[in-house]
């Protein structure tokens, strides 16, 4: 008897170091699993490593960001001709711009799709008059796409849930999985760093990411004689309209107290340097920078936010404040800059959620597992 053929399933992403950054546990996962694993995505120099991992790769020739219509037609159409050649069994669209590109390429063609938000974008939250302008029109397009017969929603977080079916997404086919997961066995608890009290914010240098915010309440506390240490690990991205500019950036450079590290290979660089990690973001879908800094047991302050408010629990392990406030921000900094035995509390706590909550192993398993579902596949156990 011939073994049966390994469903495939093809992520679609719109640049290679996002797929690297976010999603690799939940790839290997599904591999373990038994799933032909493709990763369909613009290659710019994390092609080998993709390919290392034992995943099949295809370039796509994306201009992220891009509103040309000439461009987006041409994605549709060569992800289209992709999705016809392949035939996969399953297609993991990863975040809001491939989920419509995929969605649209997909049109008629017998495949599963799992369109999945890693929060719902500056369109959903900023209150600028384009995104007033589009969001109608979004809305009606994520209704048409994500209802389909074939085609199912992920989110990661509760308020991302409510808000998809909000405007008219059927629950039932609304997933709830918290973000792609943290290591537990790579990121483990460090000893807190001797010295002045550091901040750490790692992320894109986006004004959506509350920089400005954070800028602003260091520059109270300076002000108030509160002396804190600031250490921000990121890059700008200029695909993304909410990027704040090089120019603005570089005057953070000559702030007294403050590191600009650029990309950080590994956070753990970041970590072993600071006593606490912020962000004071408007909306997320499931912070990354969170998880790694709860895995490394660092205490928190963030924004009472969808996404954020899923990790930094206040009073738990951490504080919330409320966004765009730099004069409650400073405040919660300068709270727990003064507090040891609360940052080892909060840090403690922290690591358990990590572990309990967030292991890359765990959120692995319930992702093949919902993987299976959708595909009306054998069940396989997941722990918890």
């Amino acid at each position: 008897m011939q073994p049966a053929a390994k469903p495939i399933l093809v992520y679609l992403v719109t640049e290679d170091w996002y797929f690297l950054s976010h999603r690799i546990p939940m790839a290997m996962a599904a591999q373990r699993a038994g799933y032909d694993v493709h990763v369909a995505t613009h290659v710019v120099n994390g092609g080998e490593r993709i390919e290392a991992l034992g995943f099949t790769l295809h370039p796509l020739a994306w201009k992220r960001g891009s509103l040309n219509p000439f461009d987006l037609v041409s994605i549709i159409r060569e992800v289209r001709a992709l999705y016809k050649r392949l035939s996969p069994d399953l297609v993991h669209h990863v975040a809001l711009q491939p989920s419509v590109i995929g969605s649209l390429a997909a049109w008629g063609l017998p495949i599963t799709q799992l369109n999945a938000f890693a929060g719902l974008g500056s369109t959903f939250s900023s209150q600028s008059l384009k995104s007033r302008l589009v969001r109608p029109v979004l809305k009606t397009l994520l209704r048409l796409i994500l209802n389909r017969r074939r085609s199912a929603a992920l989110v990661q977080n509760s308020d991302d849930r409510a808000a998809i079916t909000a405007i008219g997404i059927d629950a039932a086919r609304v997933f709830l999985i918290p973000g792609s997961g943290v290591d537990v066995d790579v990121l483990v608890p460090l000893p807190e760093p001797a010295g002045e009290v550091t901040l750490g914010y790692v992320g894109r240098l986006l004004e959506d990411k509350g920089l400005r915010t954070l800028i602003a309440a260091h520059d109270l506390l300076m002000q108030r004689g509160v002396s804190v240490k600031l250490l921000i690990a990121g890059q700008s991205d200029p695909a993304n309209p909410a990027s704040i500019p090089d120019a603005e950036i570089e005057t953070w450079r000559h702030k007294p107290n403050i590191t600009l590290l650029g990309h950080v290979n590994d956070v753990r660089e970041v970590w072993a340097k600071a006593h606490i990690a912020v962000l004071p973001s408007r909306r997320e879908g499931l912070p990354k920078s969170l998880l790694e800094a709860a895995a490394c047991g660092r205490p928190m302050i963030a924004t009472d936010v969808p996404g954020c408010r899923e990790i930094a629990r206040h009073g738990v392990n951490g504080l919330l404040v409320p966004a765009d406030d730099p004069a409650a921000l400073a405040a919660a900094v300068e709270k727990l800059a003064a507090d040891p035995a609360l940052r080892t509390r909060f840090g403690a706590a922290g690591r358990s959620l990590a572990e309990t909550g967030f292991s890359s192993a765990r959120i692995g398993q319930k992702t093949v597992a919902l993987y299976d579902s959708l595909l009306g596949l054998p069940g396989r156990p997941v722990d918890g």
